[in-house]
């Protein structure tokens, strides 16, 4: 997976915006003004930062070695993800989908109204 089909897979999502306010090496990916998804563009293999519930963040943890606690994240919420073929898509797929997800639901009603199919 490469960082142009992680932002194919992210804007696809309704709502979502991308930016790079913490300079050109980091593209990040928002909803309602909140980050969901981090990729670093400048590592030799990518790796990006997702949201995820603790319980789910230590069991991916467990099981995969390429997880990670997120890198300048807070550790219980975010994980990294390195994707160096290890994982499959559609775990990637669902780690991302999970990530907005998460943070969808913490916005308010009116602006999560704002995205509704």
């Amino acid at each position: 997976m490469n960082a142009e089909e992680i932002r194919e897979i992210c804007l696809s999502k309704k709502g979502v915006e991308e930016g790079f306010p913490f300079g050109n090496e980091t593209l990040v990916f928002k909803v309602g003004g909140k980050i969901f998804l981090l990729v670093s563009l400048e590592s030799q293999i990518l790796q990006f930062n997702a949201k995820c519930m603790p319980d789910r963040a230590i069991e991916l943890r467990e099981k995969f070695s390429t997880i990670l606690p997120g890198y300048h994240m807070n550790k219980k919420h975010w994980n990294t993800v390195i994707c160096d073929g290890s994982i499959p898509k559609v775990l990637i797929n669902t780690i991302i989908e999970d990530s907005y997800q998460l943070v969808l639901s913490s916005l308010t009603k009116k602006i999560r109204a704002e995205f509704a199919l």
